[in-house]
């Protein structure tokens, strides 16, 4: 989930400082806000100074966290239309992606409001003798959240809650692109906590390195160069850290499927918000008998969804997030046979492209090794399901991958060869299931994962205590 600064044009601020600007991708002459960047001793200060609250909010007790929790849930979702019109002129979602956004984003907050009364641990028997052995959960205190621009209000809203339902302080380092969201949700979210319970603090790179440096466990979604640097120093310091980077998913197509349906859950997957999800499509693998009907279908599909204002309830592909990104899909489409797309529409004043498909793709290009980012996919032919495994596994990323079929039996054989951390049957690749782990293998994750009750037990560290009663005369 590749992320890329903005502000290149505008280096500093009046003041010399170094600045911060978030433009709207789909207008890039629309500001929709230029900062100063805060700098490394302002996010040392931060956290130091949630570190000092962290104590009082865990001390606080379980109710009053759950209402604080479900007071921000309530807050949000009165929020929702600016929320989302907010989405949409940062970052460029399209407007029904936006509010579906949002609307998980409530349902995040309600469901990690209901874990403070979760069990903390549990109750064994000792080996001999009287007593108890318990465990507990106790959290690590301040949380540090680095987190990309693609999902301005979920990703860092499915970090904070569970960190902050176990008691931890938070401080949040959004991507320099979606500053204006992550801004607006801490004046949501704040008005409900305790001062200095969760800080937002704009910024890059340097931000981003005081952050790891200073907190007691880190949680980061973004590219997998960055995610590695992160994950490699937070370990040297040895605090608890997750990192969920890029993914190159593919899509198995089995002869027995319903293509219809198949090519309409790819297209949703590739178009979908332009790709630029790390879950979205990006291999078409066509198995058999598939191959011909699919093509034809998912051409078809493709060609229907043109990529167009975000603002209009009807657009699926969106802009992409600037103009590196819509260079980096144009160079990726070069030279390949392009079945749908493989053009740069003038949409309007932002950084557009069609949705693509491209077909006879050698082993060894770039686009079957690399993650673009982008509405585009590459469909590949397999000979069976276990060629199709096989090249499904054949990238560095292991996030999810997408089986269509009409026989579960048939699929289920092959499935346990996949090396990917999420599978979906008969669903596009794309879509998340906040109660439920999410994450993936090889490049795509590195550490425990998080969404659903595997956040809680990031976000805290267990103790094992041992009660033996005192000796009696």
């Amino acid at each position: 989930m590749t992320a890329h600064r903005t502000d290149r044009d505008d280096p500093v601020d009046l003041t010399g400082a170094p600045a911060l600007t978030s433009r709207n991708p789909a207008d890039p002459a629309d500001v929709l806000l230029r900062i100063p960047m805060p700098g490394a001793f302002a996010v040392a200060d931060a956290v130091e100074r949630a570190r000092a609250v962290h104590t009082g909010w865990l001390r606080g007790g379980a109710a009053a966290r759950s209402a604080a929790l479900g007071a921000v849930a309530a807050a949000v979702e009165a929020a929702a239309p600016e929320l989302a019109a907010l989405a949409v002129r940062e970052v460029g979602k399209p407007l029904t992606e936006a509010r579906a956004e949002v609307a998980r984003t409530v349902a995040i907050w309600r469901y990690y409001a209901q874990a403070p009364f979760e069990p903390a641990g549990a109750v064994h028997e000792p080996a001999a003798g009287a007593g108890l052995l318990l465990t507990r959960r106790r959290p690590h205190g301040v949380a540090g959240l680095i987190t990309p621009w693609n999902f301005p209000l979920a990703i860092p809203s499915w970090k904070a809650a569970p960190a902050l339902a176990v008691g931890n302080a938070v401080v949040l380092k959004p991507a320099p692109e979606a500053t204006a969201c992550a801004l607006r949700l801490a004046e949501i979210v704040q008005k409900e906590l305790p001062e200095g319970v969760f800080t937002v603090l704009p910024g890059g790179a340097t931000e981003g390195n005081a952050l790891v440096s200073a907190a007691d466990a880190v949680s980061f979604t973004g590219s997998t160069a960055v995610g590695r640097a992160v994950a490699a120093y937070a370990m040297a310091r040895g605090v608890p850290v997750q990192a969920e980077m890029g993914g190159l998913n593919a899509a198995i197509v089995l002869p027995d499927a319903d293509i219809g349906q198949a090519a309409a859950h790819i297209t949703a997957a590739i178009a979908g918000y332009a790709g630029q999800k790390c879950t979205a499509t990006s291999r078409v693998v066509a198995v058999g008998d598939a191959l011909d009907p699919l093509r034809e279908a998912l051409t078809e599909a493709l060609r229907t969804v043109p990529a167009g204002d975000p603002a209009d309830p009807a657009t699926v592909c969106g802009p992409l997030i600037d103009e590196r990104a819509r260079d980096r899909l144009a160079a990726a489409w070069e030279g390949l046979p392009t079945l749908a797309g493989g053009t740069l529409p003038a949409a309007g004043p932002g950084w557009y492209a069609a949705p693509t498909l491209v077909e006879k793709v050698a082993p060894e290009h770039p686009l079957l090794h690399e993650e673009v980012f982008g509405p585009i996919a590459a469909l590949l032919p397999a000979d069976d399901l276990a060629h199709a495994v096989r090249i499904t596994n054949s990238v560095p990323y292991g996030l999810v991958t997408s089986v269509h079929t009409a026989d579960l039996n048939t699929a289920l054989h092959g499935l346990d060869a996949l090396d990917t951390g999420m599978v979906r049957i008969n669903a596009p690749s794309s879509g998340v299931d906040f109660h439920l782990p999410f994450g993936g293998s090889k490049e795509s994750s590195l550490g425990p994962r998080e969404q659903g009750r595997a956040a809680l037990d990031f976000y805290a560290t267990s103790r094992t205590y041992t009660l033996s009663p005192a000796e009696t005369t």
